[in-house]
């Protein structure tokens, strides 16, 4: 099928499944067992050792306390995964989200409310959009977004996430809101002058021999943890002996403490309204970043557990999910792919793993957060500068760039974007792009002149000077006829028209797809402008949908329906009878020139002529 037609029965089938809200996690809980909790419980240890570091890594992202972010990771992991149809699907802030959203708070920062009020209210608005999305089933048209601006903006994070976080590997003074450029000048002026903390490259060095070597001699452990939490020991004895130590700590930062979530509510506020116009083109960002980043991930995992995934209850988990956040005074998140892929990994049999992790991760801080508020803030910037080195996933960028020009195209345009632009700009003007590429792919019907050789046989016509002197023409119409396509049908034919010895014209339009209101005009364009030189328009194989959409648009009358040939189980009869018309309206000496759309054989890869 084409894109266009799954385009337009994607869109068609919206409405069947408004409005319809399930929670499969009670389904799970009718025919769960003891082996299954077994293996949901080990999964959920697994994946709350990846989920705590990753969770203190995203508020040094956002210049936050980590509490606000680890109650997302609580809260939202909880919510969402009641309403999740893949078991393996874990929420919580991300990367990308985080990044987007740190740059937003610093843009705002004169708003009048503080950043965890801002990070709050963007949760609200994008939990609000999500789940609006959800109910309305548009969680179906992600898979009409290019795949290349997945890859590109992940890039993009990439690449913003590693020189984001240099000046806090090498100890430099903060540069929160900072573009691209000014991160890597800053970085370069820092390390050329020798104006860093020696301290803190050392750390970030050792940091990374640490998770090297966890990596390589016992692959099965959590690296990223047992780093940390070998140097925020260290860090610790340190103060105790020495005092505060000549770097920078988490509790410098903003001290977590070791607290239950609780509800607080939503206060909303003037400052709130006065803002809203400015936050909702990032809110609707987010949420479609979101939706791309849930149907990515989830239906990768599904390929492999053979699962069958619901896109929109994704969407409505996540939706639900950030309003919890919102009234639990907590980050927004989205869907994370390395959470979900340890669930995968470590076993998860149902969406239970997801909500016992946010369990065990609440009870393992309440005993190690004085540790983690001792890690180095260097230790932490290498950990995200590894995440980030890994989220450029350079198979899947050789595939983008190599693939289609209009794949590197997108590719190129959006990461772009990405480092030149705000991040909720950026991910606007790499769906924009995919969608003016596929436009323009999907609108370019031609036209082939073709007419009889010598021995009887239909060929192309290469030479002009040979032509027949025809007075009728039939032209094979081949692809689609919607907006995008109309006005170079419109010149084509018109181009065509101009020979005035040419008294009659037939449209084969069996092959035509998608006729619209912008395509009819056309037609009624070229209708009167061969009336006014007393010629004719006949029409040959009407479908029944371009049928209709001539009697509706009122052009079947205009014509007239004697100049209307539907299609038959025969593809040449209508054609024949349409010929049959055209010799009663001119003398029955005229020739015919017939145009025929040339098409390769998806098989052996031959030039198949499609005769009428």
């Amino acid at each position: 099928m084409n894109p266009v037609a799954e385009l337009t029965e994607g869109v068609a089938t919206l409405s069947a499944n408004m409005f319809r809200v399930r929670f499969p996690f009670f389904g799970e809980l009718r025919r769960y067992s003891w082996e299954k909790f077994r293996a949901d419980l080990l999964s959920a240890c697994t994946v709350s050792l990846v989920s705590i570091p990753q969770a203190i890594g995203f508020a040094l992202i956002l210049g936050l306390p980590p509490l606000p972010v680890i109650t997302s990771v609580v809260v939202g992991g909880f919510v969402g995964a009641l309403f999740f149809s893949s078991h393996h699907h874990v929420f919580g802030p991300t990367n990308s989200i985080s990044i987007i959203v740190a740059s937003t708070l610093a843009a705002h920062a004169a708003s009048g409310l503080t950043p965890l009020q801002l990070a709050v209210y963007l949760s609200l608005l994008i939990g609000a959009i999500q789940l609006v999305a959800g109910l309305f089933n548009f969680g179906e048209l992600t898979k009409f977004i290019s795949r290349s601006v997945v890859i590109s903006y992940s890039t993009g994070i990439g690449i913003l996430l590693i020189v984001g976080q240099l000046h806090n590997g090498l100890g430099m003074e903060s540069n929160t809101g900072a573009s691209f450029r000014e991160w890597v000048w800053h970085a370069a002026e820092s390390v050329s002058t020798g104006r860093f903390n020696p301290w803190a490259l050392g750390i970030s060095v050792l940091t990374l021999l640490i998770f090297e070597g966890v990596r390589r001699w016992r692959p099965s452990w959590p690296e990223a943890l047992i780093g940390l939490a070998v140097l925020g020991v260290a860090s610790r004895l340190y103060s105790h002996f020495n005092g505060h130590p000549p770097f920078r700590l988490i509790l410098d930062e903003g001290a977590l403490t070791a607290a239950v979530p609780m509800f607080s509510g939503w206060h909303f506020g003037h400052q709130h309204l006065a803002l809203l116009p400015t936050l909702v083109g990032t809110a609707v960002a987010v949420s479609i970043l979101g939706m791309l980043e849930a149907a990515s991930i989830t239906k990768s995992l599904a390929a492999k557990s053979g699962q069958k995934i619901e896109p929109n209850q994704e969407l409505i988990g996540m939706g639900v999910g950030n309003i919890a956040c919102a009234l639990f005074n907590a980050v927004p998140g989205s869907s994370s792919f390395t959470r979900s892929a340890v669930a995968y990994q470590s076993g998860a049999r149902t969406q239970l793993a997801s909500i016992f992790s946010s369990g065990v991760v609440l009870l393992v801080l309440l005993f190690i957060a004085p540790i983690v508020n001792y890690i180095p803030v260097a230790a932490l910037a290498t950990h995200l500068i590894r995440v980030g080195v890994k989220m450029i996933n350079w198979p899947h960028i050789r595939v983008a760039c190599r693939a289609t020009r209009s794949d590197a195209v997108v590719f190129g345009i959006t990461l772009v974007a990405c480092l030149v632009l705000k991040l909720d700009t950026a991910i606007y003007v790499g769906i924009g792009m995919s969608l003016a590429l596929f436009l323009q792919k999907s609108a370019t019907p031609i036209l082939v002149e073709y007419s009889f050789n010598e021995s009887g046989n239909l060929a192309e016509l290469t030479d002009e000077a040979k032509r027949p002197n025809p007075q009728i023409s039939i032209i094979h119409v081949e692809g689609e006829l919607f907006f995008g396509a109309a006005d170079l049908f419109q010149s084509q034919v018109r181009r065509q028209a101009e020979d005035e010895n040419i008294r009659v014209f037939i449209l084969r339009m069996k092959n035509a797809r998608h006729l619209d209101a912008t395509t009819v005009l056309a037609l009624e364009q070229l209708h009167e402008y061969l009336r006014t030189t007393n010629r004719h328009l006949l029409i040959s194989g009407s479908t029944p949908e371009v049928t209709t959409v001539l009697r509706r648009s009122g052009l079947l009358a205009k014509i007239g329906a004697e100049n209307i040939f539907p299609a038959e189980a025969n593809p040449t009869a209508a054609t024949r009878r349409a010929l049959k018309r055209a010799n009663e309206i001119l003398p029955p000496n005229a020739d015919v020139r017939l145009f025929y759309e040339k098409l390769q054989d998806p098989l052996d890869g031959s030039l198949a002529e499609y005769e009428i």
